[in-house]
């Protein structure tokens, strides 16, 4: 894909969503990354009603390590993998505490090194709470940038890489989300719904799917 074509990918997602964000609902940097945390293998919908519930009780690394693996794991447990979750959550807490003075840390190498804490949550902890221009790949990410031949690779780390390098700077800041809500409500896993997608002109992905809906009779 040459860059004219990406410019325009972006440019028309951009049309669509001059302000994407994140659908994990948070207030503070604290609590978008215990929200991400979560969200492995979650859904966004989840893990909302999950934190609806124990921000109000404990939104802060001193409040939530009050509660303890037991206490919040009664919050959670609604979530998969909810009792490790809970564990690094508590763990994390304890890090932000002894070695951040209870602050979440902006720099790449320090929030990996909190349980928990991957190189994918940790971008969406840098773009979204620090306004990095950083992309976390997932898997609509992942998909999406395969698919329409943005920037295919055969790994995540290979997508991600190849999303940072091409990705034009004016809209590095938003990437991210537009490639996430596009995979996840437009190019869908099992059928894309390339009839109402605003890129089907520049995508590359072959196998396009057509309308169902069949043309009004007039």
């Amino acid at each position: 894909m040459n860059a004219l074509k990406r410019q325009q990918i972006y440019a028309r997602l951009r049309d669509a969503n001059p302000a994407p964000t994140t659908e994990l609902r948070y207030s503070t940097p604290f609590e978008l990354l215990v929200a991400v945390v979560l969200s492995a293998q979650a859904t966004d919908v989840g893990v909302n009603k999950a934190t609806a519930r124990l921000f109000p009780v404990a939104n802060t690394p001193q409040a939530m390590l009050a509660l303890g693996e037991a206490g919040l794991r009664e919050y959670i447990r609604t979530i998969g993998l909810y009792q490790t979750k809970a564990k690094n959550l508590i763990g994390l807490c304890r890090a932000l505490i002894e070695q951040h003075g209870g602050e979440v840390p902006r720099a790449r190498a320090a929030l990996e090194a909190l349980p928990g804490v991957g190189r994918k949550t940790a971008n969406v902890v840098l773009n979204t709470a620090f306004g990095e221009p950083t992309i976390a790949v997932d898997t609509h990410i992942f998909r999406v940038a395969n698919r329409t031949g943005l920037a295919p690779g055969k790994t995540v780390r290979q997508v991600e890489d190849k999303l940072v390098r091409f990705t034009p700077q004016e809209f590095a800041r938003d990437a991210h989300h537009w490639l996430i809500l596009h995979g996840r409500y437009v190019c869908k896993a099992r059928k894309p719904e390339c009839w109402r997608c605003a890129i089907a002109d520049l995508c590359e992905f072959r196998g396009k799917t057509p309308n169902p809906e069949p043309p009004p009779v007039l």
